[in-house]
């Protein structure tokens, strides 16, 4: 009687830990440090990028931080940093992210309303995807795509930007495991 007083609550330890289960088996492959080099062509000039990527694992979920140096032609040099915290949605594989902390001490994405990016992330199969959505004042929005996709010895990186659906900018590169 005693052992199958147990199994029930086996079963619902189970179901409560479900979340983090799924997102050890989406976040947990992909965890770690990448960097590479890209190349682009912007209105006929070439420039060299630099890039790196970290995906560490919290208690709650993950935090992606990723870094962009640019190389000019005139020798400028500009440096972007990000770092954005994923918790879980109520779907499956598709992640929010908790940018700021509400008046209740939870932690929320921003609003794209108000000029702020709405950002959240997927993982289907190989490749994990961060997407980032920007509304102008005018209305106008502009997405932003990430998509690293594992492969031997690291990830193939393919960013796209696209403003009111006209593609904009795109970037390939190979991101090698630290």
């Amino acid at each position: 009687m005693r052992a199958f007083l147990t199994i029930p609550a086996v079963v619902f330890s189970l179901f409560l830990l479900l979340p983090n289960l799924v997102l050890a088996a989406d976040a947990d492959r992909f965890a770690g440090t990448y960097v590479g080099q890209a190349e682009t062509v912007l209105d006929g000039e070439t420039k060299g990028r630099d890039l790196k990527a970290s995906i560490e694992l919290t208690d709650d979920g993950f935090n992606l931080s990723w870094t962009s140096i640019s190389y000019q032609a005139d020798g400028d040099v500009k440096k972007s940093t990000y770092k954005v915290e994923f918790v879980p949605s109520q779907r499956d594989h598709i992640f929010g992210s908790a940018m700021k902390t509400n008046m209740f001490g939870k932690q929320v994405p921003l609003d794209p309303l108000k000029g702020e990016p709405f950002i959240w992330s997927r993982f289907e199969g190989d490749t994990f995807s961060v997407f980032s959505l920007f509304i102008n004042e005018m209305g106008d929005y502009e997405l932003q795509e990430y998509h690293r996709t594992l492969r031997d010895g690291g990830l193939d990186l393919l960013f796209r930007r696209v403003s009111n659906g006209v593609p904009q900018k795109e970037i390939t590169a190979f991101m090698a495991r630290q």
